[in-house]
């Protein structure tokens, strides 16, 4: 009993002295990492984490226009290969836009079409029309208005609003999900998520070479919101999720409750059928309803390669050919997909709780190809 009790004295105060430590060296918010992850039981960010922080509402409009129904809706079943990785990678939306009109659409695992989860980095590419849309509204002057207009903490570099958008920031940052003390882990966690991007110095030379780097985006989205003078998340509302008729209010995730600040590069909250909406909105050149709200330019230079050595990536969004297709997408952690090929009049989506074993931080996963793969079949349309 005496060395059980000296036990729990022991560790009682290992753990006081190392939650003293964390606080002391400015990593306390591992505490509030631990909390959110491991005490719900799990072992990394999860797509339905949103009610563990404090968040801004994106709100939708009074008219909200759903999908139109295709003719053939439903009509196919998924084939036995994309059962059994929905399955094994836990799947939890995944939907066929064919021509405008909802194809097919299945949800699992509890969640249905209403169910709000985390886009996690499918929100770069919000975030990056949100810039196209300060650029059309006179906010922002062009891709090449330097950053240190809006934070002259900056004036050392030659860093771009462009050089934001297309990860080409040159900024210190280690793009890293697993390792606690990461900038990474801090960014989604900390509760001064200014402090923490404004402490990022510019390192390399901007504007010569694809990187990907999460601060990239969060800093895009401080400059944003400083240029409008509106949260994030209202300036989405009005330029986007009003527009384009969204059904459901959205949610995104905030810093705390004193900053209020927008993760920029993260954890937008919503569903399989209102993220599809961008998609449609780059596939038609950045008009919805016969309005154009997005220039094409800027939508065509989006789905572009910046950099020849890294055809990628353009701004804000990813690019893949797959056989003689040629595909745009919004990615998010854990499998989160918005899939465009616009010659063929294809939006495919998936969310899910994980992808494919082959994970890396920048690498197209096996499970894109896969998801791509078994929607042309079920159309079938050749690849």
């Amino acid at each position: 009993m005496k060395f059980l009790k000296k036990l729990f004295k022991w560790t009682a105060y290992l753990i006081g002295s190392i939650i003293i430590l964390l606080y002391i060296f400015d990593y306390d918010y591992i505490l509030r990492g631990v909390k959110v992850v491991y005490f719900t039981g799990h072992n990394t960010a999860f797509i339905d984490d949103h009610p563990y922080f404090e968040n801004d509402i994106i709100e939708k409009g009074n008219t909200p226009s759903p999908w139109p129904i295709h003719e053939d809706y439903n009509a196919i079943n998924e084939t036995k290969k994309l059962t059994s990785v929905n399955k094994d990678w836990g799947t939890i939306a995944y939907v066929i836009i064919k021509n405008d009109s909802i194809w097919f659409e299945k949800y699992y695992d509890g969640f249905n079409e209403n169910s709000k989860t985390n886009s996690f980095s499918m929100a770069k590419s919000i975030t990056t029309s949100l810039l196209g849309k300060a650029i059309m509204d006179g906010y922002i002057e062009d891709l090449n208005q330097p950053v240190s207009d809006f934070y002259p903490e900056y004036d050392y570099a030659k860093t771009t609003v462009g050089d934001l958008a297309s990860m080409a920031s040159g900024l210190d940052w280690i793009e890293l999900y697993t390792n606690p003390f990461c900038i990474t882990a801090r960014a989604n966690y900390d509760n001064d998520l200014a402090e923490t991007i404004l402490n990022q110095k510019v390192v390399k030379t901007p504007g010569v070479e694809f990187e990907y780097l999460s601060g990239s985006t969060a800093l895009l989205g401080m400059v944003i919101q400083k240029a409008t003078d509106k949260p994030l998340a209202k300036y989405l509302s009005e330029s986007f999720w009003k527009p384009l008729g969204t059904t459901n209010d959205a949610l995104w995730q905030l810093d705390d409750k004193e900053h209020r600040l927008a993760k920029a590069f993260t954890s937008i909250s919503s569903n399989a059928k209102d993220f599809a909406r961008f998609g449609k909105l780059y596939k038609d050149h950045g008009k919805w309803g016969g309005k154009q709200l997005l220039d094409s330019a800027f939508v065509t230079k989006s789905i572009t390669p910046r950099f020849a050595e890294s055809p990628e990536y353009g701004y804000g969004w990813w690019l893949k050919d797959i056989g003689n297709k040629h595909f745009f997408m919004m990615r998010g952690h854990l499998g989160q997909y918005v899939f465009v090929e616009p010659n063929d009049n294809i939006i495919i989506v998936r969310l899910g709780h994980s992808k494919s074993p082959d994970e890396a931080v920048g690498a197209f996963t096996n499970d894109i190809t896969v998801y791509i793969e078994e929607a042309y079949k079920m159309l079938g349309y050749d690849l």
